[in-house]
């Protein structure tokens, strides 16, 4: 299991990075603290559903791609 939040952690940091977010402005959007945001990216923390979702929108990627089932 901390293989797949590591990963999942990995691409949302990627992720957010070409979409030139901030941890602080993506945290903001989600309610939180960007310490609370960077437990994500960090594979502390899992995503529940509507974050997921949120965070695809966010940042125009699959699901499939976060969890680590596709490449794009």
């Amino acid at each position: 299991m901390n293989d797949l939040k590591q990963m999942v952690g990995a691409r949302l940091k990627e992720s957010r990075r070409v979409k030139k977010i901030t941890q602080a402005q993506a945290a903001k959007l989600l309610y939180m603290t960007q310490q609370q945001y960077s437990r994500f990216e960090n594979g502390i923390f899992e995503l529940n559903y509507q974050q997921l979702v949120f965070l695809c929108k966010l940042y125009d990627v699959s699901s499939d791609f976060l969890l680590g089932l596709s490449e794009y």
